[in-house]
């Protein structure tokens, strides 16, 4: 199973060919080594766009065949909190201020650890500082 990061998604729908291209590449080949999920914070982050309704989201993840997890266990919000903990140390540490990050990449990446999905996203550093032992998908 492969969980999808919001920016996969955005990139597929973004009216740049290069970056909705890339993104269609990638979605084939994870269709390929199996079944797609997505987080139902991935579900808000998509809904919070201007000019996007539930309608549209519902209809693209039918014909899609993406699956939606509605459900965060007790196990993925504690994950969650703990790598964002961990994450603004290591940031207050290097000296670069106040987190910029925000808590649902790591809701995210915890749903996915969790979960033993592997992660499709653009932002592979990130998730790779976070979660050391979350499987990514090679991009």
């Amino acid at each position: 199973m492969t969980s999808l990061d919001t920016n996969i998604i955005a990139a597929l729908w973004d009216a740049n060919e290069s970056f909705n291209t890339h993104a269609k590449n990638l979605l084939t080949l994870a269709q390929q080594a199996g079944d797609l999920v997505v987080s139902s914070l991935v579900y808000a982050e998509l809904l919070a766009e201007p000019g996007r309704d539930e309608g549209m989201l519902d209809d693209f993840f039918a014909e899609t065949g993406i699956g939606i997890d509605w459900q965060l266990s007790e196990e993925i919000i504690k994950t969650a909190g703990r790598a964002f903990q961990s994450y603004v140390v290591r940031r207050r540490a290097s000296g670069a201020g106040h987190p910029r990050r925000i808590l649902a990449d790591f809701l995210i990446g915890a749903h996915a650890l969790v979960n033993g999905y592997t992660l499709l996203t653009l932002d592979q550093r990130h998730y790779r500082n976070a979660f050391p032992k979350l499987k990514l998908q090679k991009i």
